[in-house]
């Protein structure tokens, strides 16, 4: 059977008040009844039960992580940080899939039912109204990957995607490419809509510059591949600023598909840095997003929220930078 708090308090020969404080962070407690506890608590084996402590508490401790693009593997990557991260503040990660759905209310729901302390979305796609949802809610929300904002209605940790469009459409005028596609996301994605946003700042009214502009039906690899398949039966621009780099190892799969090579025949630029992007087979040049920076940074303003509920909502952004690798032209 398994040890009871009850178990410890008679072998230790304290009270089970004095035991419950041992194991309440921030309960008060001295040194010498901790020491007395904590010896008895290894020798019988004890753990703390996390649901019977949320109980006394009112804290669950349960931070509902919130997604809705599980197909692309640059989530494996995130949903890793966010995990450990969390587990080493003592909070417990509950993964969320909101792939398919469609009404922040129904997601409001669903986390209400798991008592949830906070919620983290985590995602470049999902609408705004989903993490705002949570907020009206009352459930202290952060929003990592979201879109730049500076009056934001909830915590956001990210990048400013358009500076990113900028930062491609740069890239590629110094490298020499006047023929230039741009290759998003889906078309009702904040992140595909700021990308091209900044990516026509640049380039748009450039009587030297062609430009073109096409969208996938989702940040996933066939869907690059599909929609570069299209775009290489026309017409082709000389190179693409891709939405993300899961898009653009696609879209790099559909141009050797046709006996075709980057950078020698079509140049490519991605964005996000995402592992596979440095494999010597894939040799991506793409635009540096700090993911661990975000997910730290958004972990430790989840802490404050769950300690300061009153906290204002405040944008923190980071800065990117190109990470050059083979499918672009050399300086």
């Amino acid at each position: 059977m398994a040890v009871t708090l009850k178990d410890v308090a008679r072998y230790a020969g304290v009270s089970t008040s004095a035991v419950s404080r041992t194991f309440t962070p921030g309960a008060s407690v001295s040194p010498k009844m901790r020491e007395k506890v904590e010896k008895a608590a290894a020798e019988l084996g004890y753990s703390p039960n996390a649901l019977a402590s949320s109980l006394t508490t009112g804290r669950t401790k349960l931070i509902g992580l919130v997604s809705n693009n599980f197909r692309n593997p640059i989530f494996l990557q995130i949903f890793d940080l966010f995990t450990r991260g969390l587990q080493e503040q003592g909070l417990r990660p509950l993964l969320v899939n909101l792939s398919d759905e469609t009404d922040p209310a129904n997601s409001v729901r669903m986390l209400r039912q798991y008592s949830v302390d906070g919620v983290v979305v985590a995602s470049s796609t999902l609408p705004p109204e989903f993490a705002e949802a949570f907020h009206d809610a009352g459930m202290p929300v952060v929003h990592a990957f979201g879109r730049a904002a500076t009056n934001p209605k909830v915590d956001i940790v990210g990048i400013d995607n358009v500076a990113c469009g900028r930062i491609a459409a740069q890239t590629l005028i110094d490298r020499g490419y006047r023929k230039i596609g741009f290759l998003g996301g889906p078309d009702t994605a904040t992140s595909t809509q700021d990308r091209l946003k900044g990516f026509q700042e640049v380039l748009s009214g450039r009587d030297d510059i062609d430009l073109t502009e096409s969208f996938a039906a989702a940040y996933s690899f066939d869907a690059g591949r599909t929609e570069m398949q299209r775009l290489l039966s026309a017409p082709r621009a000389e190179a693409y600023f891709c939405g993300d780099d899961v898009l653009s190892i696609g879209a790099m799969s559909a141009i050797a598909d046709h006996g075709l090579r980057c950078p020698d025949d079509i140049g490519i630029i991605g964005l996000n840095d995402m592992e596979i992007a440095g494999w010597n087979n894939i040799d991506l040049t793409t635009i540096h997003q700090p993911i661990r920076d975000i997910v730290d940074a958004a972990i430790a303003v989840m802490d404050e929220l769950l300690n300061t509920p009153t906290k204002a909502p405040a944008a923190r952004i980071f800065e990117c930078n190109v990470v050059e690798r083979g499918t672009l032209r050399k300086l």
